[in-house]
């Protein structure tokens, strides 16, 4: 049974919101901490994240017919661990935020320390590891669109069939 090709569809969707939720945390961790950055951050994270998640389900199913002893098999194996390697990177913030969160709401705290308040971004000690997230998800981002790119454009994975 052949199933169309899907993955083309969504790959955009997670490297415009994911690298756009990244640019406007980091404006509003070093620029200006406008309420307007923070709501971007925290809408475009989970939207960018979700369709991470369908783009990899989706690129998985694709790949599966493809021959497993292809030259670009190698190419294809990083691509899919650079997606899935942002998915834990940006899963990984988007639950921090959420746990801040809740936590605030529900008025729960850590023994020894006290209730969190305000944003999560705006937490001490957060600003630099916070940035070399963001800093380092941006970067795999570009990679795994360069990866994906080079294995349609120079190698014609999934094109024409």
């Amino acid at each position: 049974m052949n199933l169309p090709i899907i993955h083309p569809i969504f790959v955009h969707f997670p490297i415009v919101f994911l690298i756009a939720s990244s640019a406007a945390a980091l404006a509003y961790l070093h620029w200006q901490s406008r309420p307007e950055l923070r709501t971007l951050t925290w809408w475009m994270l989970p939207a960018g994240w979700l369709s991470l998640l369908v783009t990899i389900i989706t690129g998985i199913i694709d790949q599966g017919g493809l021959p497993p002893d292809a030259p670009y098999r190698t190419l294809l194996n990083l691509h899919t661990t650079s997606g899935l390697v942002l998915a834990l990177l940006y899963g990984d913030l988007l639950y921090r935020g959420w746990l801040h969160w809740s936590r605030q709401k529900s008025g729960s705290r850590k023994p020894g320390r006290e209730i969190p308040t305000g944003d999560f971004l705006d937490q001490p000690g957060r600003k630099w590891p916070l940035t070399i997230q963001l800093l380092l998800g941006i970067v795999i981002v570009i990679l795994s669109g360069w990866l994906g790119g080079e294995l349609v454009y120079v190698w014609g994975v999934n094109v024409g069939l």
